[in-house]
């Protein structure tokens, strides 16, 4: 039996986050500059059943009874041996890579675990659909996240730029793929400071229920900007991205979410001639993102160094 490699792409929020937790949309793209990477390999001589799992990244190696049954790498296997129907799979090695940081708003724990669910999927001869993969994926993000919105798992499962609707609890998850009429770059800057998706869902989750009304036209707001970027994207008005971008920075930062150094790097990209910029993901630390100019993103990405970026990713949304 020959090994089997899944391969997914991180991926980085446009508009929406935090809103979308409670009914907004949001849209996000997939980042193929980032990889997570399962590979799984037969574990020749071991007997049925047998299990290894490698994820060197985060200093995990054991069998499967080794590894707390609680651990989202473990019950991303035992979903797909569920699926699949198999309780005695033939003994494998699971081997875990990443190059996606983690705790930075690029999805490193969704694109690990599709990663995972697809080639362990079909190392037991079985293909699932992309719905189904997206549903699993978001059974293993409660663990990461708690109350996960939904768009890592889809983004990164479909690899293409999506709008997404949670809902609000009376209607059903809405995704839709975004046909992009017209490439965009972005310039990402991460600001090396760790940002727990669960922890910053959850500060946002305690101020809500402080102020609803105030939160609720902060939602809102953000949901309106959101649908204006989708329209911009898909006619290719570009140019309009930019504003979006600030003003929607401006409510993240109404909702508590941003930080002095999100604030500085934001600075320095506009300083260098973005034509906007704002926090992605959780916030509070984690990364930033600047709309640019093919010929200035490279300038940018140098501006968000010397601003202290431990990082930085020039991308196409295309």
């Amino acid at each position: 039996m020959p090994a089997i490699t899944a391969t997914t792409p991180g991926k980085i929020i446009l508009f929406g986050e935090h809103a979308v937790v409670y009914g907004q949309p949001a849209i996000a793209v997939p980042v193929n500059q980032v990889k997570a990477r399962a590979i799984i390999s037969p574990g020749i001589g071991q007997p049925s059943g047998w299990i290894y799992l490698q994820a060197p990244d985060i200093d995990l190696e054991g069998t499967l009874e080794d590894i707390p049954h609680d651990h989202p790498l473990v019950i991303a296997i035992k979903e797909v041996l569920q699926e699949t129907g198999i309780e005695q799979p033939p003994a494998m090695i699971v081997r875990i890579t990443s190059t996606i940081p983690v705790a930075a708003g690029l999805g490193s724990g969704a694109a690990v675990s599709v990663a995972m669910i697809r080639a362990l999927s079909e190392f037991l001869g079985v293909i699932l659909s992309d719905e189904r993969v997206s549903q699993m994926t978001f059974e293993v993000e409660k663990i990461y996240h708690g109350t996960p919105s939904g768009i890592d798992n889809s983004v990164i499962t479909y690899q293409q730029p999506i709008y997404f609707s949670r809902g609000d609890g009376t209607n059903s998850p809405q995704m839709e793929i975004i046909r992009v009429k017209k490439p965009f770059t972005l310039v990402i800057g991460d600001s090396g400071i760790p940002s727990p998706t669960a922890s910053t869902v959850g500060d946002v989750r305690k101020a809500w229920q402080v102020n609803k009304t105030v939160y609720q036209e902060l939602f809102q707001k953000t949901g309106r900007i959101t649908e204006q970027a989708r329209t911009a994207i898909t006619k290719g008005n570009n140019e309009l991205l930019g504003p979006l971008m600030d003003a929607n920075q401006e409510l993240l930062g109404k909702m508590g979410v941003s930080s002095p150094e999100l604030d500085h790097l934001i600075h320095a990209a506009r300083e260098t001639g973005a034509q906007g910029a704002k926090l992605s993901g959780g916030g509070k630390g984690g990364n930033m993102i600047a709309l640019a100019s093919p010929e200035i993103a490279h300038q940018i990405a140098g501006a968000l160094s010397e601003a202290g970026a431990v990082r930085t990713i020039i991308t196409t949304v295309e």
